[in-house]
């Protein structure tokens, strides 16, 4: 009697599952998705040859690193952090293409593309100081290769690294530019100070 309750009580409770908040569910009967998933909550089904398969519907973020080239021929390293779902409507989908977390599959390489892109067309200085720019483009580029499949909320751009040699020159630049803002300022300065005499 005491076997048979618990062999009663096994089989009962392999013909129960429950799908997590923030999570939706697929049915596998005998190695076959159902074409419908399963919403949050307490259901029943088939003991021992139907299981259920949980996946995760809430917001991630996984790093991206882009190695890229300006259109000076200047690698750039682009450090990233994407930002990104799976929605609701292509959950049993992604479960039957792709293995596993699709964003290495799917969304890493579409946005490092995106990037590479977007990078082409700028000069390696462009690129340090346009970083909101570069972050829209490549944004909206990777969402129309990635498709419906998957969501991209956001891209954030951490780190910008470019050779020692190049951050040199463009700091150079830089202090060159500036030096020279400020002989143009004194020369009207000066200027002035003398229109000023004259009418004085």
């Amino acid at each position: 009697i005491g076997v048979l309750v618990f062999v009663l009580i096994i089989a009962s409770s392999t013909t129960t599952y429950v799908v997590q908040p923030g999570t939706r569910g697929i049915k596998v009967t005998l190695g076959k998705a159902a074409d419908q998933f399963l919403p949050e909550g307490f259901g029943f089904k088939a003991p021992f040859i139907t299981t259920i398969v949980s996946v995760n519907i809430r917001q991630k973020t996984q790093p991206v690193r882009a190695e890229c080239f300006s259109s000076d021929l200047q690698q750039v390293i682009l450090d990233l952090r994407v930002l990104y779902r799976v929605p609701e409507a292509a959950v049993v989908e992604i479960y039957k293409q792709f293995a596993g977390d699709p964003f290495d599959s799917l969304i890493a390489p579409r946005v490092q593309e995106a990037l590479k892109e977007v990078t082409a067309l700028l000069t390696a200085e462009l690129i340090v100081k346009s970083r909101e720019e570069i972050k829209q483009k490549a944004l909206t580029a990777a969402k129309a290769k990635i498709g419906d499949l998957l969501k991209v909320e956001d891209i954030v751009i951490r780190n910008i690294e470019l050779s020692k040699e190049l951050e040199r020159a463009i700091e150079a630049k830089m202090v060159a530019e500036q030096q020279a803002a400020q002989a143009r300022f004194t020369q009207v300065q000066i200027q002035v100070e003398a229109e000023t005499a004259v009418i004085s």
